[in-house]
């Protein structure tokens, strides 16, 4: 039988755990919404590449769009 100190501090560890994968899931979350951004972002550059709107000086806005998608997709689960 658990004495009293032992369930507070199996408590204790179960809300910890609790709150540390809430912060899993936000950050998880962010990092989908911000892939949607620069995907998006992707698309429009590649669209306006193709009607002229860009030269090929500025691609360097892509690359960094590219790597940046790259980033958020490590250490995907």
């Amino acid at each position: 039988m658990q004495t009293t100190c032992e369930r507070f501090e199996s408590n204790k560890e179960e809300l910890l755990l609790q709150h540390e994968i809430e912060i899993i899931e936000n950050i998880l979350e962010s990092k989908a919404q911000y892939r949607k951004v620069v995907k998006a972002a992707i698309g429009k550059w590649v669209k306006d590449f193709q009607s002229g709107h860009i030269e090929i000086k500025t691609v360097d806005d892509l690359k960094k769009l590219i790597e940046l998608d790259i980033e958020l997709q490590k250490n995907e689960i």
